[in-house]
């Protein structure tokens, strides 16, 4: 005999059999398994797109498969990524009804804040505890802001729910995910705790309002964001449920309506500087989010004669932002939310990068304007109380992404922010010198 193993007349070997079995294996896995939830190793078919708003998906599933293919730059970014979700895990989640007293209208589940540039003018007294009238001293921060109120909170729930939504995608650790679905369940959606879907009650100002329009900054400033950490937590994240999913759609139906509609949001949405530019922002984009793609494309059209036509000048500066105490702050910040209202056009196809306005005003102008204090080539010759040079990191990179020359030149040569730059794990402009107004 020859030793080998006999086989019947006809059938096929051992081998092509178990081939066949695999292949069928993977033939009638269901679709949706490949979606459950990240899982380095099983090949890019298998990384999900999130329908994130402002940040590109594509660029965050393209970012994914780099990292599982080794990537050495972005594994040293998802360090740092997750160094910063690991601080969040300790902390939180915070809800609107904790305040030490309720918003003026005495509902616990209203969003309270206080006007930042507003200060006391008169000693505090038991017949006037406040010390009234407050009176405005610009681009000076006042501290009480930071008590009693739920602005520093919301600033935690967008912090917290963008890191780790962001460290769950690139690293599949359900930690992150279910700390994240946590987080914004008890702000948005938990009938105990959530907030009433307005902000009737944003930037009062003591013994004078109850509220005030331009408070709405306090959310179009960086809602955005929690925005795309949910549309990251949907593409299967644990801890995060389809009920969870159709009720914060909800609540951002809610919001959008309320801001379209009420009196503040109207007021709001005239203002001519950075108010507007960052009201256009937001409308957009819970417009696309909530599936109202016609509002979100015609909002961005009209922000290319409404925004950047009126608030850039030929030589790209920004005067109502230069006149400021805080210029190179302001500067900055509205172009953050040009940026990100650009990247909003880019997902309903609007190029805001490439609008000219009739005296040459454009984005790439307004980017170029900051370069020589960016990369520390020039002084920055306008008033500003405090100046950080890397706030216009994620500015330059927007711009340089868009292909602009200039701006890509630039790029070695900025101050990247404190925390490091993350730019290639999440490709979107973010105001990175934080103050508040």
């Amino acid at each position: 005999m020859s030793g080998r193993p006999h086989r019947r007349p006809g059938a096929l070997p051992i081998s092509v059999i178990t081939l066949l079995a695999t292949l069928a294996a993977i033939l009638l896995v269901p679709a949706s398994a490949s979606a459950a939830t990240p899982h380095h190793g099983d090949g890019p078919a298998a990384v999900p797109s999130p329908r994130t708003v402002v940040i590109d998906g594509a660029r965050l599933r393209q970012a994914r498969i780099r990292l599982d293919r080794g990537d050495p730059e972005l594994r040293a970014e998802v360090a740092a990524l997750t160094r910063k979700a690991d601080s969040w895990l300790g902390q939180g989640p915070w809800t609107v009804t904790d305040k030490p007293a309720p918003a003026p209208g005495g509902d616990p589940h209203d969003y309270l804040s206080q006007a930042p540039y507003w200060w006391p003018s008169q000693p505090r007294t038991d017949d006037n505890p406040w010390g009234c009238p407050y009176v405005s001293r610009d681009g000076e921060r006042n501290p009480e802001v930071d008590t009693g109120t739920d602005r520093p909170d919301i600033g935690k729930v967008v912090n917290s729910t963008t890191t780790l939504s962001l460290a769950w995608y690139y690293t599949g650790d359900r930690r992150y995910a279910q700390h994240a679905a946590r987080i914004l369940r008890t702000w948005f959606l938990d009938p105990a705790t959530r907030m009433n879907p307005h902000l009737d009650h944003a930037q009062f100002i003591p013994c004078k309002y109850d509220g005030r329009a331009i408070g709405i900054i306090d959310f179009s400033q960086q809602y955005t964001s929690v925005l795309d950490a949910v549309a990251v937590l949907d593409t299967g994240a644990p801890g995060w449920s389809g009920g969870d999913r159709s009720r914060m759609r909800q609540w951002n139906k809610d919001f959008l309506d309320w801001l379209l509609h009420s009196p503040f949001g109207k007021e709001e949405s005239e203002a001519d500087n950075n108010h507007g530019t960052f009201m256009d922002m937001q409308v957009a984009a819970l417009a696309l989010a909530t599936g109202d793609r016609a509002l979100a494309r015609e909002t961005v059209l009209a922000a290319r004669t409404r925004r950047i036509d009126t608030q850039i000048a030929a030589d790209g500066g920004q005067p109502g932002e230069l006149a400021r105490t805080r210029s190179w702050h302001y500067s900055t910040f509205n172009l953050v939310a040009h940026a990100r209202l650009a990247a909003i056009g880019h997902n309903v196809g609007v190029n805001l990068w490439a609008h000219q306005g009739p005296q040459s005003q454009n984005l790439f102008a307004a980017v170029g304007y900051l370069l020589p204090a960016a990369t520390g080539t020039a002084a920055w010759l306008h008033p500003e109380l405090e100046f950080y040079r890397y706030a216009a990191f994620d500015i330059v990179r927007a711009a340089a992404d868009a292909g602009d020359r200039r701006a890509r030149a630039a790029v070695p040569h900025l101050q990247p922010p404190p925390g490091g730059d993350l730019w290639e794990l999440r490709p979107a402009a973010e105001q990175l010198d934080s103050i508040a107004g």
